[in-house]
C-alpha cells in the first residue's frame, strides 16, 4: 500500500519515531485536554490543576516548536510530495507549532497580557481547539493512501526545460 511522508515517518525507525512524534504529543494533548475541561469549568485561577495544565502547556509548545524545528530543517526539504493527502497531512502535523507554541508563550505571559483572566482562558480554549482540529486533519489524511486524491506513484516528476528551444 501507498503511504503519506507522515505515516511513513511514524512507520520507520519503530518504535522511536512513534512515540516522538505520535505518542509523547498525544499523550501530553490529551493531558492539556483533560486538565482543560477541569480548569475551565471551575473557572480555576489557581490551584493544582491549573498549574498541571500551565506546565502541560509549555513543555507541550516547546516539545512541539523541537518537533517542527527538526522536521522543517531535516525531513521537509527533501520530500518528494506525494500529492494532495502528503501534502495536507504533513502541512497540517507542522501547523499544530501555531496553537501550541502560542499557549507555551500565553503561560509565560509573553502573550495576552493586558487581557483579562477570562479572556485568556478563552484564548487558551480557543488555541487547543485549533491543535485537535489541526492534528486531527494531518491523522485523517496521513492515513489515506495518497493514490486515492490523485498522485499516481509511476508517474515520472516532470523535468524543467532548460532551454526554451526558440
Amino acid at each position: 500500500m501507498n503511504m503519506t511522508h507522515y505515516m511513513e515517518l511514524l512507520a520507520v525507525n519503530q518504535p522511536w519515531n512513534l512515540i516522538i512524534y505520535m505518542v509523547i504529543p498525544v499523550a501530553f494533548a490529551e493531558a492539556l485536554v483533560a486538565t482543560e475541561f477541569f480548569v475551565v469549568y471551575s473557572r480555576a485561577k489557581s490551584g493544582l490543576l491549573r498549574s498541571v495544565n500551565k506546565w502541560l502547556g509549555i513543555a507541550l509548545g516547546f516539545y512541539f516548536l523541537g518537533i517542527f524545528l527538526n522536521l522543517s530543517i531535516s525531513v521537509v526539504p527533501a520530500i518528494e510530495w506525494r500529492g494532495t493527502a502528503d501534502i495536507l497531512a504533513v502541512g497540517s502535523y507542522l501547523s499544530g507549532v501555531i496553537p501550541l507554541f502560542s499557549i507555551a508563550l500565553l503561560e509565560l505571559g509573553l502573550i495576552g497580557r493586558g487581557q483579562t483572566d477570562a479572556e485568556k482562558m478563552k484564548l487558551h480554549f480557543i488555541l487547543l481547539t485549533a491543535f485537535l482540529v489541526v492534528s486531527h486533519v494531518a491523522m485523517v489524511f496521513g492515513m489515506v493512501d495518497p493514490t486515492i486524491l490523485g498522485w499516481n506513484p509511476g508517474a515520472e516528476a516532470p523535468v524543467p526545460n532548460s532551454h526554451s528551444g526558440h
